[in-house]
C-alpha cells in the first residue's frame, strides 16, 4: 500500500496531475508482478495484451501532450491503428515508452496556470477546453490503467498483491487512514 496521503487541494491542475500520477503508479505496481511473457499475454483473440495496451497509450500520450497548447491532439503522423499490433518485446523497451509517454504529459501540465484551463484545444479538429481534454485523458488512462490491472491480477491468482484495500481489510484499512498511517489514494 503506498504511503502517499492525500494531498488536500482545491487547484483543478494539482489535482489532475495528481491522479495521473496515481494511475500511472497503480499500473506500474500491476506490471511488476507479472512475468515479461505474461506482458505480451492475450487471453483470446479480441483482447489486448498489457504491452498492447502500453503501447496504445504511449501512442495517445505522444500525440495529445506533444505541443498540447498549440496543435490539434491527434497529430497526422499518429498511426493509432499500429498501436494494437507488434508491441516492444522486451519489459525494458516497454516501461521506456510508458515512461517517455507520462513524462509528455506532466511536462505538458505542470507548467499550466488555472487561468489556461479556460483556453481552447482540438482534438481531431473538435474543440475542447483545456480542462475538458485534461478530464477526457484523466478517463482514458485510468480506464486502460484498470485493464492493465485487472490482466495483472489474472495472471498472478492467489500470488496477487492488492493494490488498494485487501479484501475483509477495509476495517483495518479506515482505521489506518484516519491514523495518518495509509492514505486513499
Amino acid at each position: 500500500m503506498s504511503s502517499m496521503a492525500l494531498r488536500f487541494t482545491t487547484s483543478y491542475l494539482m489535482d489532475a496531475v495528481d491522479l495521473f500520477r496515481y494511475y500511472k503508479k497503480l499500473a506500474e505496481r500491476a506490471m511488476a508482478q507479472v512475468t515479461d511473457e505474461q506482458l505480451l499475454t492475450v487471453l483470446d483473440g479480441e483482447m489486448n495484451s498489457i504491452a498492447v495496451i502500453v503501447k496504445h497509450m504511449a501512442g495517445n500520450m505522444r500525440s495529445r501532450w506533444t505541443d498540447f497548447l498549440t496543435s490539434d491532439g491527434e497529430k497526422p503522423d499518429r498511426h493509432r491503428d499500429t498501436e494494437f499490433t507488434d508491441p516492444p518485446a522486451t519489459r525494458e523497451a516497454l516501461l521506456a515508452i510508458w515512461e517517455e509517454g507520462w513524462q509528455r504529459i506532466f511536462r505538458a501540465l505542470e507548467p499550466l496556470s488555472e487561468h489556461d484551463l479556460q483556453r481552447t484545444v482540438t482534438i481531431r479538429g473538435e474543440a475542447h477546453s483545456v480542462m475538458q481534454a485534461i478530464n477526457r485523458q484523466v478517463a482514458h488512462y485510468s480506464y486502460h490503467c484498470g485493464q492493465i490491472v485487472l490482466l495483472a491480477k489474472h495472471f498472478k491468482h492467489a500470488e496477487w498483491q492488492s493494490l488498494s484495500v485487501p479484501r475483509r481489510q477495509s476495517a483495518e484499512f479506515n482505521r489506518r487512514v484516519l491514523g495518518g498511517e495509509a492514505s486513499q489514494r
